[in-house]
Order: structure tokens, then C-alpha cells, then sequence
């Protein structure tokens, strides 16, 4: 069994971390936090500030304490597809990569906890649990995006503004089971349009018409409420 890691043996801030036991370092005993701890750093980073840019040759990976990322694939010709949003306690960094291939930018004022990419490698090499957790995340990704691959491919408009909505309900506050109904958007109606395929005029008037049919609340452009889960599910074709 894992030694008790709420002991004295846990460095402070793992003890007081919120992401700690969702994310890779809930497969770590208290000998191992302890050893990633010495070399880990905590950063903030408003909204708007690039994390990684594409083709950077990362040193570090982090884990997402609190806050939104996002991450986006760019064209030569400098156009931008935002292709993923990440949450708490998502990774982000690739340990085994020598470059991002994506521009990765704080979607909302975020909280990360750094460390060198090399100490998660060897601690991977020691740690069957770590990398057991690692692959987890790494499919867990995969498979929303597939997912995400057939909100694209195949949900209407309307439906797609409703799935996206549920993303974040579902997403965006982790520490809650099942779905908040209470929070901002992390991205502008512009990006919310390119994650979507849609316009921002198209986005724009779905908002309109789930708040018009009282199944959503919308405040100061960004404040989300929503009021009827039920019905959102029904309309994101998701029931």
C-alpha cells in the first residue's frame, strides 16, 4: 500500500495543493513528492500570456492547478486553430518531446506548479504508479478528443454550442461531482466560434436563444448560469 501522503513527510505546498490527488502526483508516495517537490516551482500567469509557443523546446512540464489553457495549432500563413482546452489537474508539457507543435497560451488568469521535464522522465523510469498515471491522462485525452472529433463532424450548430457549454460545466470546476452551474467563459465569443467551427455571428445567436429559452442565464457577456441542465444536455444532443 501507498504510505499515508497527509503526513509531515509531504512538502507544505503538495500538502496544501487542491490538484494534488486528481492529477499525476496522486501517484506519488510521500518519498516521491518529497523528491519532486525539491525541484518543482509555483507560477501565475494572466490571461493572455504565452505558456509555450509552437515549435519551443520545452524544459519544463507543469500540472494545471487552477484556471484554463489553451492550446492551438498555427498555419504558416499565421492563421490559428484553437484544438484543446485544459483544466485542472491536466498536464501540460510532453516529457518525451523535443518540441510543442502547439502554441499553448493561459486561457484565464492560471496557477501552475513547474518542474524540470527531466525529473518527471526519471521519475517515470522509477515509478510504474507515475507511469501508470501518465498513460491514464494520455488516453483519457484521446478519447475526448475523439469525442470532440464527432461534436465537429457530426452535431449541428445549436448542438455544438450546447456541448461546449457542457464541456466546461463538466470541466471547469474539478474539485465539484458532476456539473457547475455557475461560471465564466474562458475564451471570447471569437474563440469559442474558431474551437467550433462556426462564426461568432452563429455562436452568438445560439447563446441568444438558450438564454431566450431560460435554459441558460448569461451576465456581463461572460457569466454563465445554467438553469436547466436538463434541457442543455437535450439540446447538445447529449441525453
Amino acid at each position: 500500500m501507498r504510505a499515508d501522503i497527509h503526513n509531515a513527510d509531504v512538502p507544505v505546498l503538495c500538502r496544501a495543493c487542491e490538484a494534488r490527488h486528481r492529477g499525476i502526483c496522486g501517484a506519488l508516495n510521500a518519498a516521491e513528492l518529497l523528491r519532486l517537490g525539491r525541484t518543482s516551482s509555483r507560477h501565475e500567469f494572466e490571461a493572455g500570456t504565452t505558456l509555450m509557443a509552437a515549435g519551443e523546446h520545452g524544459q519544463h512540464c507543469s500540472n494545471i492547478l487552477s484556471g484554463v489553457v489553451k492550446l492551438s495549432k498555427i498555419l504558416p500563413d499565421g492563421r490559428q486553430q484553437v484544438v484543446e482546452l485544459q483544466f485542472a489537474p491536466d498536464f501540460v508539457g510532453r516529457p518525451f518531446g523535443d518540441e510543442s507543435d502547439v502554441l499553448v497560451e493561459a486561457a484565464t488568469d492560471v496557477r501552475l506548479c513547474s518542474f524540470p521535464r527531466e525529473m518527471i522522465v526519471t521519475m517515470m523510469e522509477g515509478s510504474s504508479a507515475l507511469e501508470n498515471r501518465m498513460h491514464r491522462q494520455a488516453l483519457r485525452q484521446l478519447d475526448e478528443a475523439r469525442e470532440w472529433m464527432m461534436i465537429l463532424g457530426r452535431k449541428s450548430a445549436p448542438e455544438k454550442v450546447a456541448s461546449f457549454l457542457l464541456m466546461l460545466a463538466r470541466h471547469i470546476r474539478p474539485q465539484l461531482d458532476g456539473y457547475a452551474t455557475f461560471f465564466d467563459l474562458p475564451l471570447a465569443r471569437s474563440d469559442i466560434a474558431d474551437f467550433l467551427g462556426l462564426t461568432t455571428e452563429t455562436v452568438s445567436r445560439h447563446m441568444t436563444k438558450l438564454r431566450k429559452e431560460g435554459i441558460i442565464e448569461v451576465k456581463k457577456a461572460r457569466h454563465i448560469h445554467i438553469q436547466k441542465m436538463d434541457l442543455l444536455k437535450l439540446a447538445a444532443a447529449n441525453s
